[in-house]
């Protein structure tokens, strides 16, 4: 939104003009995998798992890119595939694996992987560490993890310590996060 208002209309990235076409974003796309850019890898295999800009549709391929990007360090390939473990999606389900690559990704800042750690927990009846998990997450701001503490709360699993910590730090997240550009984009995009 910021770039937008001055005018760049480009990539905010690299700078260079948006593609008009699939085919040119594919190859945008391409040239930074070729350099070995760990979020393009991981974006690629995103297109391949959705059959998106001109790709046909490809577990295999997507496994084979998120994995390559996941050992360039890129958490939303690890968290990917997380998400590709847990389900059985397009490999063998290994909830054990998911975990393991949530946990890589929640390390390095992923709400949304320690939330899932957090349901893992919770589906193994490990209320405590399902609680922790969920806690971290909701610090960084994600909701779905502090209406699960609510609920653990309002179950008598969560203390109400750790639900007012978590809605504390919910809070101070979304303050922190908070712009006028970011709802002005909010906005457009709801539009």
């Amino acid at each position: 939104m910021a770039a937008h208002k001055r005018g760049m209309i480009d990539c905010a990235f690299c700078r260079t003009p948006c593609p008009e076409t699939e085919a040119d974003t594919l190859a945008m796309v391409q040239a930074r995998v070729a350099k070995k850019d760990p979020e393009a890898i991981n974006m690629l295999g995103q297109k391949y798992f959705h059959g998106e800009i001109g790709l046909q549709k490809d577990l295999k391929k997507a496994v084979e890119l998120w994995t390559e990007a996941a050992e360039l360090d890129s958490i939303g390939a690890l968290h990917d595939l997380g998400d590709v473990y847990r389900l059985g999606n397009g490999v063998k389900q290994d909830i054990a694996k998911a975990a393991e690559l949530y946990e890589k990704a929640a390390m390095q800042g992923c709400p949304l992987s320690r939330h899932k750690l957090g349901c893992i927990e919770a589906q193994k009846r490990n209320f405590d560490r399902a609680v922790g998990h969920f806690l971290i997450s909701s610090m960084m701001g994600h909701k779905r993890s502090l209406e699960h503490i609510k609920r653990a709360f309002m179950a008598g699993i969560a203390t109400k310590e750790q639900y007012t910590h978590a809605l504390k730090g919910y809070q101070d997240a979304v303050e922190e996060m908070k712009s006028h550009d970011r709802d002005e984009a909010s906005a457009l995009i709801k539009s």
